[in-house]
């Protein structure tokens, strides 16, 4: 790494209750920010409006890059059931219209792909196709929305074995409204647990489509969402494979000790890998 004032700067995912105890720091260097309120369900259904009225005075002085993540409990983008492909449609746009009323520019979506499917989709002909078919299908109207109200969908691994898949599906949409997250520590359980290539590979192989990383540690068998530095994820060649891009994706830390999450910051601060 060059000069401290060429690293990349961190942001949080924070959602309305933990952002005002980071405020100061986010503001401080306009880091990129990430609201968590709007996967829940109960939110999108309920007075969603009220919680973006809290948020805004929160984001009062921020100028920096402002994203969201989008629903993902209970379904797949690639659901078998035409019903379900709905349902997830849906709650997709409603999570765009949280992006337009907060002026998020980004939505974190999850991948469809499981390890069984990486076992088993090539022993069933048609298989790895049919799951990018029914994505387009759910993610048609949503693509469109986000293309115009200028949003980016950032599909996200979660039990993806090969990097690959997700890299695919992003560009069988032929649009810049789709591109790839990462999660190093969704990643890191794939490469211990399941043979998977080691977190700075998926980097690698998202190149410049990626556009947004979920930065947590773990111990490579849960998804635990710790503080960096308090799991086994070699963090400088991350950081190297990193700053190999040209582009400069959102470096979000999220994790589940969200009030201690400079913690986790200064760690890698004190690494000399970003600030």
């Amino acid at each position: 790494m060059s000069a401290a004032s060429e690293l990349p700067v961190l942001g949080a995912a924070l959602n309305r209750r933990t952002l005002p105890l980071h405020r100061d720091w986010i503001l401080e260097q306009q880091r990129d920010l990430e609201i968590q309120d709007f996967f829940d369900s109960s939110v999108l259904d309920g007075d969603w409006r009220a919680v973006v009225a809290e948020l805004k005075p929160l984001l009062a002085g921020y100028s920096g890059r402002l994203g969201l993540h989008g629903p993902f409990w209970g379904f797949t983008i690639a659901s078998q059931d035409p019903l379900i492909r709905q349902v997830v449609t849906k709650r997709f746009l409603q999570g765009l219209e949280a992006c337009e009323a907060l002026g998020a520019t980004q939505m974190v979506i999850h991948s469809p792909y499981t390890t069984w499917d990486h076992n088993n989709m090539d022993a069933n002909r048609g298989a790895r196709e049919g799951v990018i078919a029914r994505a387009q299908e759910t993610l048609a109207p949503v693509v469109a929305r986000a293309e115009a109200i200028g949003c980016t969908l950032v599909i996200e691994n979660i039990e993806d074995k090969d990097p690959m898949d997700r890299m695919r599906l992003a560009a069988s949409f032929g649009s810049e409204a789709v591109k790839v997250s990462l999660d190093t520590g969704h990643a890191h359980y794939a490469h211990v647990a399941t043979g998977a290539p080691p977190v700075d590979f998926y980097v690698t192989a998202a190149g410049e489509s990626l556009h947004h990383v979920h930065i947590q540690d773990i111990d490579g068998y849960a998804d635990r969402h710790w503080l960096p530095g308090e799991g086994t994820i070699r963090w400088a060649g991350v950081f190297r494979a990193l700053a190999a891009l040209t582009g400069r994706p959102r470096l979000i830390i999220e994790v589940k000790d969200q009030p201690n999450l400079r913690h986790g910051a200064a760690y890698l601060e004190a690494l000399g890998v970003a600030r």
